[in-house]
């Protein structure tokens, strides 16, 4: 039964306040995943002691991996992986668009990699929306649209998943649930599953979308000493089988 999980590491700074690349390594590990796809990593910033934190991980992991950098500043970046143990190629990294009349938001971006499940290759798509709703909208809409979900390598098995910044009450959801389902409400097993903030979780804006060949046995938040301090966010993890198509 293969695992993904989606986790918002915000640059390995705890809840404690503390820079520990080791304890977010840590707590992944322990969820025994087969992918990872990962958001708010730092790759040789000053603030965080100039580590390659997707490398890093992925070597404590012993995983193999993909990193976007959403932002660049000089040598300094900052955005979102894909890891795991199984064979992989890149398809696509990519910008994602902002709001129009607010151009010095931060920079978003989406990383497409296909997995292969025992012969049977899996689209993975990570990515982290932006905070301002219009905003928001124009980037679920070009997920949604030919770039990403409707582009014509797009087929088969696959799963959309990342930080969205929304809950399922907005019009961001709503959007990629006309492309993709929600894994929440197709999972077999119904597991507490809020995952910010991780030192008391009532929100979910951590989301997982499945094609219908993705078959969702249990969608969980792990809420326990180490993912409580290690990020802001919980992991968000999915137990899966792949199936035909329906």
């Amino acid at each position: 039964m293969p695992r993904i999980l989606t986790y918002n590491v915000h640059r390995c700074v705890g809840t404690d306040r503390r820079l520990d690349v080791g304890r977010v390594a840590d707590a992944i590990a322990a969820l025994e995943p087969d992918i990872v796809a990962l958001q708010e990593l730092d790759v040789g910033r000053m603030r965080t002691n100039g580590v390659d934190q997707a490398h890093e991980i992925a070597r404590r992991l012993e995983m193999a991996f993909h990193f976007h950098p959403a932002m660049k500043v000089e040598e300094e970046l900052y955005g979102d992986a894909i890891l795991t143990r199984h064979p992989e190629r890149k398809v696509k990294a990519a910008a994602l668009p902002g709001h129009e009349r607010v151009p010095q938001l931060e920079p978003r971006g989406a990383l497409w990699v296909e997995v292969d499940l025992d012969g049977r290759p899996l689209q993975v798509i990570n990515t982290h929306l932006g905070l301002v709703p219009r905003e928001q909208q124009n980037q679920a809409a070009a997920l949604a649209g030919p770039g990403w979900i409707g582009h014509p390598d797009r087929t088969g098995p696959t799963i959309l998943l990342g930080d969205f910044n929304v809950t399922s009450a907005s019009l961001v959801y709503r959007t990629l649930s006309a492309r993709l389902a929600p894994a929440r409400k197709i999972a077999e097993k119904k597991s507490a599953s809020a995952s910010f903030p991780s030192v008391l979780p009532v929100l979910r804006i951590d989301h997982i979308f499945v094609s219908p060949d993705v078959r969702v046995l249990d969608v969980f938040a792990p809420y326990d000493p180490v993912t409580r301090a290690a990020s802001d966010h919980l992991p968000l993890v999915m137990d899966f089988e792949l199936s035909s198509a329906a």
